[in-house]
């Protein structure tokens, strides 16, 4: 009997913390494709390649009949359209960590929460007191975000030597830090409002709220629905890629065991989908960056200082200082396998924004030139910041043993 207890009890630990490993494989190895991916697109976007490379992401496809037509460029259709279902992977993340994961219960969440505001508060205040120039003023949100794929596929390169903990506190502070980065998004790089447009789409919205009410199961008719719903949020000046959200937060969750494993294998695909075709994709649309400029002009720009100090001191600072302050006021609690070594190497990974970074820097500024200012500078100061965390994070083992 007690040989069938220890074997049912193995197996319970190993089925609970299932999805959590297959998440931490799957994000580890989007990580290192999107490195390699950003490492070819810098290449293309500077050899005698460059032109027609950079002409193709420019060039336009669009949808034509029933006398009307709707166009986007390449890279519209990527960074409006595919990443409408990155944000819907999104979406159904958060949406999964507040029923049932690292943020379900107040116990759990308070930690990385409270992590996740400073790693956003410190950076973006950061930067504010550096880039005043009013034509920069709009950049504040860029520095806020972290790239979960890159921070998990640097503690990949760790391997056993990182507690899992750590993944844990940084992944959950990641989502947190995607919420957050969700309400700037919506509340600050919204363009002119088309209401008619908006209220329709808010419309489609409350139709696919009945449906989860309803309870509504086909998953195809959800995606339909939030196609309409993206269409028309396109067209009212709120950025498209809300839509995704929206629809991830209609999409009912089961209790029952083959609707929930018909859910999460839907979840699964869309997950790999988005880490492995759609992210890659977007950066290889939007790293594409001419590094023919003057580096000198380009580093002296209170907004790339601004960027960089947010991110390489802003968001470690912001995470560590708001971590430490919660534990020493018995807000939140730290596992016990976390030491203050753990906490500032994934403070500095924090400090990784790369992909929602840049996908906000498209949105801060229309000036090409800002634009690259902004990417060069997300380049530097998350390739320093995971260089950093690194470095910290391999030493801390070798060191807490010997202490």
């Amino acid at each position: 009997m007690n040989k069938f207890n220890n074997f049912l009890a193995r197996f319970v630990r190993k089925e609970k913390f299932r999805p959590l490993n297959e998440f931490f494989q799957i994000e580890q190895r989007s990580g290192i494709l999107l490195i390699l991916v950003t490492i070819a697109s810098l290449y293309l976007a500077n050899s005698s390649l460059a032109e027609g490379y950079m002409e193709f992401w420019h060039s336009k496809i669009g949808i034509h009949g029933f006398g009307s037509h709707f166009t986007l460029t390449v890279e519209e259709w990527i960074n409006d359209g595919l990443m409408t279902i990155f944000f819907l992977v999104v979406g159904l993340e958060i949406k999964r960590e507040l029923r049932q994961g690292e943020l379900s219960t107040p116990s759990k969440a308070v930690l990385p929460m409270i992590a996740a505001l400073g790693g956003m508060v410190v950076p973006a205040l950061i930067y504010a007191s550096i880039a005043h120039n009013p034509e920069y003023s709009h950049g504040w949100g860029i520095p806020m975000a972290t790239d979960i794929a890159f921070a998990l596929g640097v503690l990949s390169l760790l391997g056993k030597r990182v507690p899992i903990s750590v993944k844990i506190f940084l992944t959950a502070l990641a989502v947190t830090d995607d919420l957050g980065a969700i309400v700037v998004i919506a509340a600050a790089y919204t363009s002119d409002l088309a209401s008619d447009y908006l209220f329709i789409a808010l419309g489609v919205f409350a139709f696919m709220m009945l449906m989860n009410r309803l309870r509504v199961s086909n998953f195809v008719a959800y995606i339909f629905a939030g196609t309409v719903m993206w269409y028309f949020m396109l067209k009212s000046g709120v950025h498209a890629t809300l839509a995704g959200v929206l629809t991830a937060f209609t999409i009912p969750s089961y209790t029952k065991f083959h609707q929930y494993k018909e859910t999460a294998l839907i979840e699964h695909r869309l997950h790999e989908i988005s880490n492995f075709i759609i992210m890659p994709l977007f950066a290889l649309a939007n790293t594409a960056v001419p590094l023919n400029v003057e580096f000198g002009e380009v580093f002296s720009s209170t907004l790339s200082i601004g960027v960089i100090a947010g991110l390489l001191i802003g968001k470690p600072l912001g995470i560590i200082g708001f971590s430490l302050l919660a534990v020493k006021f018995k807000i939140g609690s730290l596992s016990a396998d976390i030491t203050k070594r753990h906490l500032i190497g994934a403070g500095f990974l924090g400090g990784i924004g790369f992909t929602m970074s840049i996908f906000i820097s498209m949105l801060a500024f229309d000036n090409p030139e800002h634009q690259a200012f902004a990417k060069i500078s997300i380049l530097v100061g998350s390739v320093t910041s995971g260089l950093i965390g690194y470095i910290i994070l391999n030493r801390c083992k070798t060191e807490d043993t010997s202490d």
